[in-house]
């Protein structure tokens, strides 16, 4: 997989061929959920099980280990790599978290990303998991009639049993961005952060919004700062429960902060060395940057490398 900046973010690298031409096939699908070589990733609600192995953590099941687990919902086809299939499955009911001998581990997947658990694609594939099973966990009766749906295309659609509607599964649109003034950026915390941590504003899209109106919109709400060009950088699939933030820069065109406090408990401008200082830990204030799993780390991070677009270039 092409190591480009979205992949080197938190869930960001999933080499999964996805199959979207092949999961209308039944035969060909029932063929890879039966291949002795094909994995399961297994959730107990919305916590993945976690097999303990040789020198860490696998989240992938044989067959035969994932039916020892308890009964499921319909299994749901996420891709295949080089070495096998991969498929999601939703235990029926919640496995108590026993610490005994065998027992698979349960490790919420923030949590996993934070400590590293995991290798980088396995994190991919567990996201993509947990943002599929989430919707098909709320979609079982037709937004259009009521009735009940079914799953069908492999785990990628539902149908309506009764007028035949098609519903399938939505990522929600999320713009983060850094907006720049020369050699200083805005950032923002919110009371729920972790002491000292600022990071870059962020807001979902609003129906029929471009990303640079959204941009340019959530700053002016948060902060009042106007916005002119706005750059696209890189985006990352947020699991929690199913987003895909988009990151850009984008040129402010103002300086005078006024915070919005339902949004935000405090932003401000720091400068290029401030934010170097965040990173190697030694920021006079304290102040701190995200977690590295974070697409704000990654844009914050470029931003004090000098490695931030030229506005204006184009």
């Amino acid at each position: 997989m092409t190591q480009d900046a979205s992949a080197r973010t938190g869930y960001g690298d999933n080499p999964l061929d996805r199959l979207g031409m092949r999961r209308d096939d039944a035969d060909f699908v029932s063929h890879l959920f039966a291949s002795p070589s094909t994995r399961h990733i297994v959730f107990s609600g919305e916590i993945p099980l976690l097999r303990e192995i040789a020198g860490g953590l696998s989240p992938y099941f044989t067959a035969a280990q994932a039916d020892e687990l308890g009964a499921y919902a319909d299994p749901l086809l996420l891709g295949r790599d080089e070495k096998a299939a991969v498929f999601a499955r939703q235990l029926s009911q919640a496995v108590p978290e026993v610490a005994q001998e065998g027992a698979p581990l349960q490790m919420d997947l923030r949590s996993l990303a934070v400590q590293g658990r995991l290798p980088a694609p396995e994190l991919g594939q567990l996201a993509q998991a947990k943002s599929l099973l989430h919707w098909h966990a709320r979609h079982g009766f037709c937004a259009q009639c009521g009735n009940r749906t079914h799953v069908a295309a492999a785990g990628w659609k539902r149908i309506c049993d009764a007028c035949g509607a098609q519903h399938f599964p939505r990522t929600d649109p999320v713009v983060i961005m850094l907006v720049l003034d020369g050699e200083r950026c805005l950032v923002g915390r919110q009371s729920r952060f972790n002491p000292g941590m600022y990071s870059a504003l962020a807001g979902f899209v609003e129906p029929g919004e471009t990303i640079e109106a959204a941009v340019r919109r959530e700053v002016a709400e948060e902060s009042a700062i106007l916005v002119g060009e706005v750059t696209y950088y890189a985006s990352q699939p947020w699991p929690f429960p199913a987003s895909l933030m988009m990151g850009c820069f984008a040129q402010a065109l103002s300086s005078e902060i006024t915070v919005e406090t339902s949004e935000l408990e405090d932003a401000r401008w720091l400068t290029r060395t401030e934010v170097q200082a965040m990173f190697a830990g030694t920021h006079p204030q304290g102040l701190a940057t995200p977690n590295p799993i974070a697409i704000a780390w990654h844009l914050l991070k470029a931003f004090a490398d000098g490695r931030e677009p030229r506005f204006g270039a184009r």
